[in-house]
């Protein structure tokens, strides 16, 4: 894999509570239901620690369930809903009903056409195509 580049920055103090082996929903049309982090990019972290994500990090993702072409295959997906609430820098604190990601290519175009749900803000501003097949942006 090439390096990808990891999108601008955003405007909010997110708080990572998706560590590595955390079960996400896929929230697009690519034929995968379930998927699990395997590792964090560019995380730089302490000796020992778990890695952990936040909304619109960049991710390696094992694929759990799906359509049986997809399964037991690895990824690369953006987080775009995480349940533990963070703060916007208008004061604002948002959380979701769930974890969800969506899978992206190695240039970090999303793989579906379309995004079941919302999705946070702060994804489409690090991720601009990302925003563009999103329905509901929050």
């Amino acid at each position: 894999m090439k390096n990808l580049p990891l999108g601008k920055a955003v405007t909010a103090k997110i708080t990572k509570s998706l560590a590595t082996g955390s079960k996400l929903t896929c929230a697009d049309n690519t034929g995968a239901k379930v998927v699990e982090i395997i590792s964090v990019r560019a995380y730089k972290g302490v000796r020992r620690r778990l890695p952990k994500a936040g909304v619109a990090d960049l991710v390696t993702v094992s694929i759990k369930k799906g359509k049986p072409e997809l399964r037991h295959q690895t990824s690369l997906a953006v987080i775009v809903r995480q349940r533990k609430e963070y703060t916007r820098f208008n004061g604002s604190k948002i959380k979701f009903e769930d974890n969800a990601a969506i899978l992206v290519n190695d240039d970090g175009l999303p793989k579906g056409t379309e995004i079941k749900g919302a999705i946070a803000r702060e994804a489409t501003e690090k991720w601009n195509k990302i925003g563009s097949i999103a329905s509901i942006v929050i």
